[in-house]
C-alpha cells in the first residue's frame, strides 16, 4: 500500500489551502480492509482551530453578501467538479471507509454533488427569496432570509463526502461561511473536498475543514462566534451537542441514531421485499443510521420469505473493497466490529436462532488483518431482547414475526428512535395507512433506503432535530427578518 497516494498535502484545509500544525495530536488514518495505515493527520490545535473560525467569519461578510446567484454557479461548478472526478472521490472514499468501490461509485460522492447542484439551483434561481406581504392602508411588509454567519459542520464516518455536503451546500447556499470537522477516523475525502471547492471559486475562508477528535469539535461549538451546528452521529453525542449549543443559544440540527422497523405484508413481492430488507440491513456493511434491522414478517409468508433471504445473503460477496466485484467490505474500526460481535452473542444467549452468519471471515493475506464481518439475520427474535432495542450499527437482521396490523405498528413504534420505517404491500390502501400511523422522520412504501434531493431527510423523537438535503433545511441555515413599511402618517395615543 503506497501512503503517498492518499496522504493530504496538509492535515487542514483553511483559508484556501492545506495547513499543517505538527504540534497537534498524530493521528493515523487506516484502510479498514487491512488494518493499515494509509496517512497521518494531526489534530486541530487551538492556533489552527483559531485560524479557521476567524477566517471563516471574516470571509463570510462578503460572502453574504454576493448575489445569491453568484453563490448557487460556484456550488454547480463544485457539483460538476465531483461529477468529473466521481471515480478518484469514489476511491479515497473507500480507502477511508472500507466501504466496496461497488458502492461508493454510486451512493458517495455522486449524492455529494446532487446536494450541491440541488441547493446551487435554488440559489441561482432565488428560490429562498423572502414574502411580500400587504397589511392594508398602503402598508406593507416583506421578509428577508438573513445567514447566521458561521456555522459549524461535524460529520459522520459512514458517508463522509455525503454527509459533509447535506452540511455544508445549504449553508453556503444561503450566505453563510462554515467551519467543518470530519469524523477522525475518515478526514480524507473532506480535505480533497475543501480543495475542489476553491477550484470552484469559493473565495478563501467560506469553507474551513479542521481535523480533529471529539475535543476539537467541542472547543469549536464553545465558540461565540459559531452561531450554527448540524451534527450527523451518535445519540450520546448529540445529546452534548445539543446541551452546549443551548447554552449559547444557538441553532441546531441533529440526525442521529435509529432502530427502524420494516413491515413485510403478507401480500408484498416476495422478491421485491427481500431485497428491500438487504438494503436496509447489509448496504455499507450495515453502517447506516436509517437500517431497519427490525424486519416485521407477516405469519403467513415468513419461512418463504426467510428462506429467500437467506438464498440471497448467500450471494454477498465479502473481499477487498476495491474489487468491483465486492459487494460487502470490512467495519470502520476494530472497535466497531467488536461491538458488534457482543451484540450477535447478547441475541444467541437471550435465545434468539441464528440462522446465518455471526463469525469473522477468513479471506486470506493481508485482508485477515482487516475489520470484516459476516452477514447475521437472526430469526425468533422478541421485542424485549437487546439486539430489538439497541443500535447495533453492523449487518444484523432481525427477523420478526406479526399476525395483526394494529399491533405491529404498535410495536413498530415502540422505540425510543424516530429516523425511518418501511413497508412492503401491494396493497397500496394498506401500505398508506401504515405509513400514516408510522412515528419516523422518512418512510418508504415499496422501497428502503433512498435519499434523494428535496425530500426531507430527519428524524423524531431520539434520532434527532430538524431535516436536511430539501427545503426545509433552509430553515436551519438562516433566520427570517421582517420589515414593515408604513403606509400613512402614525397616529400614536399619548
Amino acid at each position: 500500500m503506497n501512503e503517498q497516494t492518499f496522504q493530504p498535502r496538509g492535515s487542514h484545509y483553511v483559508d484556501g489551502g492545506y495547513c499543517e500544525d505538527a504540534k497537534g495530536i498524530a493521528m493515523a488514518v487506516l484502510y479498514p480492509a487491512t488494518g493499515e495505515q494509509i496517512a497521518r493527520v494531526h489534530e486541530a490545535t487551538d492556533s489552527v482551530m483559531e485560524r479557521a473560525v476567524a477566517g471563516a467569519l471574516r470571509a463570510q461578510e462578503a460572502w453574504g453578501k454576493k448575489d445569491a446567484p453568484e453563490r448557487g454557479r460556484i456550488l454547480l461548478e463544485a457539483a460538476r467538479l465531483l461529477r468529473s472526478r466521481n471515480r478518484e472521490f469514489s476511491v479515497l472514499e473507500t480507502m477511508d471507509t472500507g466501504k466496496p468501490l461497488q458502492e461508493t461509485l454510486v451512493a458517495d460522492a455522486t449524492t455529494a454533488a446532487d446536494a450541491f447542484e440541488y441547493f446551487g439551483a435554488l440559489a441561482l434561481s432565488k428560490s429562498f427569496e423572502g414574502r411580500h406581504v400587504s397589511v392594508g392602508g398602503g402598508a406593507f411588509a416583506y421578509t428577508t432570509r438573513e445567514p447566521f454567519g458561521v456555522c459549524l459542520g461535524l460529520g459522520a464516518w459512514n458517508y463522509p463526502i455525503q454527509t459533509g455536503a447535506w452540511k455544508i451546500a445549504p449553508a453556503l447556499a444561503l450566505g453563510n461561511s462554515v467551519v467543518f470537522k470530519p469524523s477522525e477516523l475518515t478526514p480524507l475525502s473532506a480535505l480533497a473536498l475543501g480543495a475542489l471547492l476553491t477550484e470552484a471559486g469559493l473565495p478563501d475562508g467560506v469553507l474551513q475543514v479542521v481535523v480533529g477528535a471529539g475535543e476539537v469539535g467541542a472547543k469549536l461549538l464553545a465558540d461565540a462566534r459559531i452561531r450554527k451546528v448540524s451534527l450527523t452521529g451518535s445519540v450520546a453525542t448529540g445529546r452534548r451537542v445539543a446541551s452546549m449549543a443551548g447554552e449559547g443559544l444557538k441553532k441546531v440540527t441533529l440526525e442521529l441514531g435509529g432502530k427502524s422497523p420494516l413491515i413485510v405484508c403478507g401480500d408484498a413481492d416476495l422478491d421485491e421485499a427481500v431485497s428491500g430488507a438487504m438494503l436496509a440491513n447489509f448496504y455499507s456493511t450495515g453502517q447506516v443510521c436509517s437500517n431497519a434491522p427490525r424486519v416485521f414478517v407477516e405469519r403467513g409468508i415468513k419461512e418463504d420469505f426467510l428462506e429467500r433471504l437467506c438464498r440471497r445473503v448467500g450471494n454477498i460477496k465479502i473481499g477487498d473493497p476495491m474489487d468491483e466485484e465486492v459487494s460487502m467490505g470490512p467495519m470502520i474500526s476494530e472497535e466497531q466490529r467488536e461491538i458488534v460481535l457482543g451484540y450477535i452473542e447478547s441475541g444467541k444467549k437471550e435465545g434468539a436462532g441464528l440462522v446465518v452468519g455471526g463469525g469473522v471471515p477468513k479471506l486470506g493475506g493481508v485482508l485477515d488483518g482487516g475489520f470484516f464481518i459476516e452477514p447475521v439475520i437472526f430469526d425468533g427474535v422478541r421485542d424485549g431482547m437487546k439486539i430489538a432495542r439497541e443500535e447495533i450499527f453492523g449487518p444484523v437482521l432481525c427477523v420478526m414475526e406479526f399476525e395483526d396490523e394494529g399491533d405491529v405498528v404498535r410495536r413498530a413504534n415502540a422505540t425510543e428512535f424516530g429516523l425511518s420505517a418501511g413497508i412492503f404491500s401491494r396493497d397500496l390502501d394498506r401500505a398508506y395507512r401504515i405509513a400514516g400511523s408510522f412515528c419516523a422522520g422518512t418512510c418508504w412504501i415499496n422501497s428502503y433506503n433512498v435519499t434523494v434531493p428535496g425530500v426531507p431527510f430527519g428524524g423524531c423523537k431520539f434520532s434527532g432535530l430538524g431535516s436536511e438535503n430539501s427545503l426545509e433545511s433552509l430553515d436551519s441555515y438562516s433566520w427570517v427578518k421582517s420589515v414593515y413599511v408604513g403606509g400613512g402618517k402614525i397616529d400614536a395615543p399619548y
